[in-house]
């Protein structure tokens, strides 16, 4: 069993210690309890700014405390000093025609407003719902018996690629559930059933290198899957201005295991949804601007930025690009048309090594955020595609953040997982943090013993989540691979890795609850709000199990069997949940 979870709490230099209850319910595994001084007294929520003008919400880089000019090198390099550790960031600026840029001056503005700002369609249209990646829920479920019942199935395939085997549906993997206005659902040529109806559909890009197309209510197929040909990993997007256009990276090259044949290059694909079929994108591992030569998926979430007509996609292939979409959308004339120009960022810290982004950026303004393979923690303007700071996290980080805007101050939740550190015989935790999003600052530091597994890492693989209503004090991380296998002998194991849940206070980082789990999970975990007043969570682990779960203690109110591992997160409209799992079907659950 691993030793208790440790706090390092940097500012104070206390050390919080929970007491050890198990307490009786269905939930497998034991819960520690902790402290709650900072729980809500009431579920209001704050108010936020409408704003949505770039010009209006871009924060002055030199107003920034701490803010750095950099120091001009050679080939169109910039550098400034990391936060929080030695050395430098340097970056540069390439165009959409493969050139390095000296001096990028770019001719608009691009900055997000608040988290309700993102779309105006109702629905999770990204992965975790906005810019802030804090709405993985749309709406409110109806809770009566706590139970989670599945309503309908779709069949999807599986794929053996790139040396191993992909079925259903993984990580990140989350569901889009859109709600289409009224004109886009009828540009889009549904049959009547479908074309008449207050329609929310179901867009899921899967390993298979298919995008099924579902009825949320029913199940139904509202149109035949896109055939990409080209598996899925991560999340895709669709265009939060409710254009018929689906953002979708690829994240297999290799759909037969073959080594002799290359048959997917990696791609990222743009999709037209009333013609059902790609309409546009660009090359992953061929693009000349890359560091990582070997590898160019593209499992990040994109972000688009109506106001500005831009899209955020960083990649496994170490660039940051920025694409300027030229959108337009014709509803009486059922077309739309896309002709993304891009610009892309490349950098470089003392630990970069292998380069290359899996987490979905998050945004705050003009400021963006993402964690990389190697360790670094990039934050850079949208706008002049410049670096503002970076720091070492420590190890890879794969797990997208999640971004809190406060009246005191805008933060950033961060987990890494165990990777080099486990490879070189360094500190076997996994780093749970709170970071200041606006100078790189570490606020509060709490550690989680994790063990060293490969070739799949252990540590935080899923995004947090922010608690909302009566959990507003609470950060949950999902954290795997926090305790082995019973047995192991020559590589074969009898049972599996354990996890853990861990709720933190938000101000402290002192530990709330914690939970072990008997098998761990990738899954991102879901907060949604009942219309009792309460807050429920929801997520999937290795074994298959779907956990109905009370986060404010950690305990299951009921589960639910998807057959195998439910690697891919949930997303949630009002009293349905929609995932897949690795037993090659989606589901769509009815919380009742």
């Amino acid at each position: 069993m691993p030793k208790p979870a440790r706090l390092r709490r940097l500012l104070a230099g206390t050390l919080g210690i929970g007491v050890a209850v198990t307490l009786a319910a269905c939930t497998t595994g034991s819960v520690t309890t902790g402290e709650r001084p900072n729980r809500p007294t009431s579920s209001a929520q704050p108010g936020f700014d409408p704003e949505t003008n770039p010009d209006a919400l871009a924060v002055p880089l030199d107003t920034l405390p701490g803010y750095q000019a950099g120091t001009p090198g050679t080939d169109g390099w910039t550098s400034i000093p990391m936060t929080g550790s030695p050395g430098d960031v340097s970056w540069r600026i390439w165009d959409n025609d493969n050139k390095v840029v000296d001096g990028y001056t770019p001719d608009q503005t691009v900055a997000f407003g608040a988290a309700q700002t993102y779309t105006e369609v109702p629905g999770v249209l990204t992965f975790r719902g906005n810019h802030q990646r804090t709405a993985p829920a749309y709406g409110t479920a109806e809770v009566t018996d706590r139970k989670l019942e599945i309503a309908w199935t779709q069949d999807i395939g599986e794929v053996y690629g790139d040396k191993s085997y992909w079925p259903g549906a993984g990580w990140t993997g989350q569901p889009l559930l859109v709600n289409w206005p009224e004109a886009t659902r009828k540009a889009m040529g549904f049959d009547a059933e479908f074309a008449d109806k207050d329609l929310v559909e179901v867009l899921y890009p899967v390993f298979e290198g298919r995008i099924y197309r579902l009825d949320l209510a029913t199940g139904k197929q509202t149109k035949a899957p896109i055939e990409a040909g080209c598996g899925f990993k991560g999340t895709g997007s669709v265009d939060p201005r409710g254009y018929p256009l689906l953002y979708a990276g690829q994240g297999l090259d290799d759909m037969d295991n073959d080594p002799d044949t290359d048959d997917c290059p990696f791609r990222y694909r743009i999709f037209d949804l009333i013609k059902n079929e790609e309409v546009s994108g660009w090359a992953g591992a061929d693009d000349p601007a890359r560091p990582r030569a070997d590898w160019g998926a593209f499992d990040s979430s994109a972000l688009v930025n109506a106001a500005s007509d831009t899209l955020i996609e960083p990649a496994e292939n170490g660039l940051v690009y920025k694409a300027k979409l030229n959108a337009s959308f014709d509803a009486e004339a059922k077309t739309v048309s896309v002709d993304p120009v891009l610009t892309k960022l490349e950098y470089e810290t003392p630990v970069s090594e292998i380069h290359g982004i899996e987490s979905s950026a998050v945004a705050y303004r003009n400021l963006m955020y993402a964690s990389d393979n190697d360790g670094n923690l990039i934050c850079w303007d949208a706008t002049t595609m410049r670096i503002v700071w970076a720091r070492d996290v420590g190890d890879d980080s794969d797990a997208s953040m999640v971004l809190e805007e406060t009246a005191d101050g805008v933060f950033l939740y961060h987990g890494n997982t165990l990777d080099k550190r486990g490879k070189n015989g360094g500190d076997l935790t996994t780093n749970l943090r709170k970071i200041n999003a606006l100078t790189g600052e570490l606020v509060w530091e709490y550690d989680v013993p994790t063990v060293a597994s490969y070739p799949n890492n252990g540590g935080v693989l899923a995004t947090p989540v922010l608690g909302q209503g009566e959990i507003s004090d609470l950060v949950i991380f999902n954290v795997s691979k926090t305790s082995e296998p019973a047995l192991c002998v020559f590589g074969k194991c009898i049972g599996d890795f354990g996890g853990e849940l861990v709720a933190l206070d938000r101000i402290t980082g002192k530990l709330a609850w914690s939970r072990t789990l008997d098998r761990y999970s990738w899954s991102s975990p879901v907060v949604f709000q009942g219309t009792d007043g309460h807050s429920y969570g929801v997520f999937g682990d290795a074994g298959g199990t779907l956990h109905l779960f009370d986060p404010n203690t950690g305990l299951d109110f009921s589960t639910l069997s998807l057959g195998k591992n439910v690697e891919a997160s949930p997303a949630i409209y009002d009293n349905m949940l929609v995932v897949a799992s690795y037993d090659k079907k989606i589901f769509g659950i009815k919380i009742s």
